[in-house]
């Protein structure tokens, strides 16, 4: 289960691979100039939110995007390993597509992760960035981020576009769902539609 705790996520800026529909997996691909561009995007779209932590995989896509995005929020920032996308081992660079669909219902390229390992890992490792101070930026994957939406009840997006601002925000109760909120450019939400 997701801690219930409010935080906002960010998924790292665009690579030239994400361009070309590759999965990266643990491949370091560093963002490209469009990716450099959205996460001053996502900068501007922070200036004034209060932050109290930023949380990030230690993939250099991630890192770079919250670095970034730290000029003006100027917080610390804490690597969490259990933050990085998934391994897709002989499969890193190739093209979406059924392989990585039955990856999701349990065949596993040689040497790469196993998809329900993957999802455990990924919610472990935002419940891990929840416990740092907060409120908490979590600069991330969309692999991460799609396991949160189809395991740990999280009302999101699956396909997560890259560096776009999303605040979350738990149930009042138990059977409840979270909200989720899109950074407008001046810093104000907008709730998006379930």
């Amino acid at each position: 289960m997701l801690t219930p705790i409010s935080f906002f996520y960010v998924r790292h800026g665009q690579t030239d691979w994400n361009l070309e529909r590759r999965c990266q997996g643990h491949t370091d691909i560093p963002l490209n100039e469009t990716g450099i561009a959205q996460a001053h995007d996502a900068k501007a779209r922070l200036v004034g939110i209060d932050i109290g932590t930023i949380c990030c995989s230690p993939l250099g896509r991630a890192r770079h995007t919250a670095e970034i995005v730290n000029m003006v929020l100027q917080r610390d920032i804490v690597v969490i390993e259990d933050l990085k996308e998934s391994g897709f081992g002989e499969r890193e660079g190739d093209l979406t597509g059924q392989w990585h669909l039955d990856w999701q219902q349990g065949a596993t390229p040689r040497g790469a992760e196993v998809y329900r390992d993957f999802v455990e890992r990924s919610i472990a490792g935002v419940n891990q960035a929840l416990e740092q101070p907060g409120p908490i930026l979590i600069v991330g994957h969309g692999g991460v981020y799609r396991s949160l939406v189809r395991f740990a009840g999280l009302n999101g997006v699956e396909n997560l576009p890259n560096c776009l601002p999303l605040h979350h925000t738990p149930p009042q109760d138990p059977s409840g769902r979270w909200m989720v909120s899109e950074l407008a450019d001046n810093g104000t939400t907008t709730s998006r539609p379930d």
